[in-house]
């Protein structure tokens, strides 16, 4: 269909009643299913919340994911499905209204209503909880941004129940993507009641009443979170897995190790270097595929060591993404040189355009922009990275990319992922390790960590030209107006080397061949344990 914006907004205008499918675990005709259903699985790193609403990490949402489901959902291929909402439709380009499903339970045997996501939903933008999502998702739903920076009371956001089970859901702009957009835990429901009651505590094993596939049974921090099947779940009957034990494993070469013992079943991620060797060793369980993620390395913008964007640039151009993805993680990453990646919508990819110069020019190029800045060969710089082999590997190649071809000199500094996290938002970093996975396959998203009042933005960069772009193409139904709008935008904003794009992620793992339902289409990395299964074996 031609960008016509009336026709394409009609178009989505006949969603109406639309009934889509459930999704559940598919198993395959003549596969003989396992008499024990539990699954051991490393989550790469302690969860530092399972409040879905505050949910950072990649590690708490796999676990808020299990405990708790949306509007919406993504299947074992990453499609969105129905979640609590059996259908939706949009309205006008700015009203969606959403049917919830009338056998929807909590935990505890209560009703899911459409009132449980308008309290979640105003909770989630309250400052007082203190979402670092507030804004990024706020932006989208009508008085959502203003509630988030406490301009306006959360009332006010563009969220209604209509009855029980309708849900009204206005926003600020033509959001085409909403249906994905609300497949994030951050925008779902909540337990009134057990929150008002518990405290801080709502999230405490016994207290925490969730309406996902999953309750929590138990969490002993830095050593497993335990989550078992629900069975007021809606969709109980088609959910195969009785206990998923999560463990919190940084370290690469033990979490293999753990598999090779049989206390992991699913590891989180192949340690740099080891993909080939796990290929040859492990030819039945390794999984890999790309995805619409990208690790990159954070500028603290601010810091009177990276105020001057020539020696941001400078240390950007000279390091070698073609040996670090080939040689150094060696895991079937694909060197990046911009913010938008591959399979990404709503922008094009907007490389730099010295990306393909030979590296002794870019080597001649960066000496001259750090003599330009004053910032003389011998000069100390900290970067920050969580503990990690994987992480450390990566750190220890730019530390020597920047000491030979430019003569400066890194301290690496390693900690916990939780540190690392409070010391990125809270800006006490040179530069800084980081990587974002999409949570919604538009380029919004990914914006989110660049843009001038994004609580993502790690970098605490600002270009206002290019949030004008922004807000122009947001506002537009005519859908290659918006795409030109976001792709200038976002050149304008990677002029300003605000962050290091350094790979786009590929995730190299190990799961074991009777795990079923693992699907390798899913390009955000979203595998809930209601999707999967255990083979006879």
């Amino acid at each position: 269909m031609k960008p016509n914006s009336i026709a394409r907004l009609g178009a989505l205008a006949t969603l109406i009643a639309l009934a889509f499918p459930a999704a559940a675990a598919v198993v395959p005709p003549g596969v003989q299913l396992n008499a024990t259903q539990t699954l051991i699985r490393n989550n790469g790193s302690e969860p530092e919340t399972l409040d879905p609403a505050v949910a950072e990490s990649v590690g708490a949402n796999n676990i808020t994911r299990d405990l708790f489901e949306g509007l919406t959902a993504n299947d074992a291929d990453g499609k969105i499905v129905p979640g609590v909402a059996e259908s939706w439709k949009q309205t006008n380009p700015t009203t969606w209204v959403f049917k919830l499903r009338p056998n929807a339970k909590w935990s505890n045997g209560d009703p899911v209503t459409a009132q449980d996501f308008v309290y979640g939903i105003r909770r989630f933008l309250d400052p007082k909880t203190a979402s670092n999502y507030a804004s990024t998702y706020g932006v989208f739903l009508l008085n959502g941004a203003e509630a988030a920076a406490g301009k306006k009371p959360t009332s006010e956001v563009g969220v209604k129940a209509i009855d029980k089970l309708t849900l009204e859901v206005k926003t600020s702009m033509p959001v085409s993507f909403l249906p994905g957009l609300v497949s994030n835990n951050n925008l779902g429901a909540l337990h009134q009641a057990s929150i008002e009651k518990f405290g801080k505590d709502w999230t405490k094993p016994g207290n925490l009443v969730s309406n996902g596939a999953f309750m929590l049974k138990e969490w002993q921090v830095n050593s497993k979170v335990v989550i078992e099947k629900n069975p007021q779940y809606w969709d109980a009957a088609n959910v195969q897995l009785n206990r998923v034990t999560y463990l919190p494993v940084e370290d690469g070469n033990a979490d293999v190790k753990l598999f090779e013992s049989g206390q992991n079943e699913m590891v989180y991620q192949l340690p740099p270097g080891t993909y080939e060797q796990a290929k040859k060793q492990f030819p039945k369980d390794v999984r890999n595929a790309p995805m619409l993620g990208i690790r990159y390395y954070s500028f603290q913008t601010q810091s009177p060591a990276f105020k001057d964007v020539r020696v941001r640039k400078a240390l950007s151009m000279v390091i070698d993404r073609d040996i670090l993805s080939q040689k150094v993680t060696a895991d079937g990453q694909s060197p990046a040189y911009g913010l938008i990646v591959k399979g990404m919508e709503g922008a094009d990819m907007a490389d730099y355009e010295w990306a393909k110069w030979p590296m002794a020019q870019k080597v001649a190029e960066a000496k001259k922009l750090l003599e330009a800045a004053g910032v003389k060969p011998g000069t100390k710089f900290t970067f920050s990275y969580n503990t990690s082999e994987y992480h450390k590997k990566m750190a220890i190649f730019a530390q020597s990319e920047w000491k030979s071809k430019l003569g400066v000199n890194i301290e690496l500094e390693a900690m916990e992922f939780k540190v690392l996290l409070k010391k990125r938002h809270d800006g006490a970093f040179e530069i800084a390790r980081n990587g974002f996975i999409a949570d919604y396959n538009d380029a919004t998203n990914f914006l989110a960590l660049v843009r001038c009042d994004s609580d993502q933005n790690n970098n605490f960069n600002c270009n206002r030209e290019a949030e004008k772009l922004i807000v122009e193409g947001t506002q537009q139904t005519d859908a290659a107006k918006r795409r030109h709008l976001l792709t200038q935008a976002t050149k304008m904003i990677m002029d300003d080397y605000p962050i290091i794009p350094l790979v786009q992620y590929s995730l190299p793992r190990l799961v074991k061949s009777y795990v079923g339902g693992y699907s390798l289409e899913n390009a955000q990395d979203r595998f809930r344990s209601k999707d999967l299964y255990i083979i006879k074996h």
